[in-house]
């Protein structure tokens, strides 16, 4: 992965057809989609339960951009090596999930993966202060963790604290929770460089008719070009 600042688009896989993810992530990257974003929950520190680095390995072969693993877990540590062999290319934990974010940070670079740390609506951009030098990616959740399709909340200014505290490091802002072309030029205006998407691009389109998962990313892509 090389670095840049450019607006990318990451659908999360959790809005796809559970049956036929294969299919759903090559058609979703066919129509443009710059990363792969995947939620792992554990029904313990949110309350839904998704994917394990079985199911993770699977979508792998299938990812030919980045695949991009958000970990809604708690403890992470212990998992790390699982996600990496798994081929998590970004592997993002919480900062509200342990007491040694620090020391897992180190632990997802030294597998040979990005390191991601996400802030829960209520945690400041502060709690990750500290962490900038070891983050290759900043995840502000604009929901609260757990499920997929909920109303967006407004961390515009936790974004805009973020890119002060980032400066010139090579760290993205990654903003994941009700992203559509309505509230990207509000997060994007802020500092963010990478939307997760999830309902927002995979509504109205399937496998057989994937064209508006085209139109959906060109729609979020368009309300932040100008």
């Amino acid at each position: 992965m090389t670095f840049d600042r450019s607006v990318k688009i990451a659908p999360s896989i959790l809005s796809a057809d559970f049956a036929d993810f294969g299919r759903e992530i090559q058609a979703v990257e066919a129509e443009g989609a710059d990363w792969i974003h995947v939620d792992v929950m554990d029904g313990h520190f949110v309350p839904n339960l998704t994917f394990g680095p079985p199911a993770v390995k699977a979508f792998r072969k299938h990812v030919k951009t980045v695949m991009d693993v958000h970990l809604m877990i708690s403890p992470v540590d212990a998992y790390i090596d699982a996600y990496a062999d798994a081929g998590a290319d970004i592997l993002t934990a919480h900062v509200e999930a342990g007491t040694h974010s620090h020391r897992t940070m180190q632990a997802i670079r030294g597998a040979g993966m990005k390191a991601g740390i996400a802030l829960n609506p209520g945690t400041p951009a502060e709690a990750v202060e500290h962490l900038l030098d070891l983050t290759d990616l900043v995840c502000v959740m604009t929901v609260n963790p757990g499920f997929g399709g909920q109303k967006f909340i407004d961390m515009t200014a936790k974004i805009r604290k973020l890119r002060e505290m980032i400066g010139d490091r090579p760290v993205h802002i990654e903003i994941d929770g009700g992203v559509d072309p309505t509230t990207a030029p509000l997060v994007v205006d802020a500092g963010a460089d990478v939307l997760v998407a999830g309902s927002a691009v995979f509504r109205g389109g399937s496998v057989e008719n994937p064209a508006p998962y085209g139109e959906n990313i060109r729609a979020i892509k368009a309300s932040v070009s100008s």
